[in-house]
């Protein structure tokens, strides 16, 4: 019996993403094959809930064929997701402007006012703005998913753990000490990322 998509599986998939191109023909966006396939934890938050819910159930060998609409994909572009922001916010250490980093096209990390980091569009940039766009590349975008469901399998305890807490792994120190987040890191050879 085949394994079916359901949470805490692991799998792996090949697929085409085709958004609406300026001439309204579809448009490859993004492509996974077998060789490198998408593969992802279902229930984890790894993809977008509504993929998710058309990917359960299904087993390998299936073919999959929707279309997720803008507001359940990446949602609606949104005017005020486009900032100016004053260029000195781009210097590097030696109090120069970024310009390998930060350049027309460049995804660059952004800081929220909670300490979230987000990632960021440069739009434009002018003698003394950058302007960058936070919105999802494919906000506002239908997004249609083409493949097919290549192997479904359980995932293990060190992936789900990895999943959950990407800056610790181990969900530890790192050490497999078996010590826990707080718990210091000395004498285990770990990453002394928990001190």
């Amino acid at each position: 019996m085949n394994m079916k998509i359901e949470n805490q599986k692991v799998v792996s998939a090949t697929y085409e993403l085709y958004i609406n191109g300026e001439n309204g023909a579809e448009e490859l966006m993004e492509k996974a094959t077998e060789e490198a396939p998408l593969v992802w934890c279902q229930g984890e938050g790894m993809m977008l809930p509504a993929f998710e819910a058309q990917m359960e159930g299904k087993e390998p060998g299936d073919n999959f064929d929707f279309v997720l609409a803008a507001q359940d994909a990446y949602g609606e572009y949104l005017e005020e997701g486009l900032m100016e922001l004053p260029k000195t916010m781009f210097f590097n250490g030696d109090g120069e402007f970024d310009d390998e980093r930060v350049y027309v096209g460049a995804i660059v990390p952004m800081n929220t006012v909670d300490g979230q980091i987000v990632k960021a569009q440069v739009c434009e940039i002018t003698d003394d703005q950058v302007t960058i766009d936070l919105n999802h590349p494919y906000a506002g975008e239908d997004l249609h998913f083409k493949g097919v469901i290549l192997a479904i399998r359980d995932v293990t305890e060190g992936e789900l753990k990895a999943i959950r807490h990407p800056k610790h792994g181990c969900g530890g120190c790192g050490g497999g000490c078996g010590k826990k987040k707080g718990e210091g890191c000395e004498g285990c050879g770990g990453c002394g990322g928990c001190n």
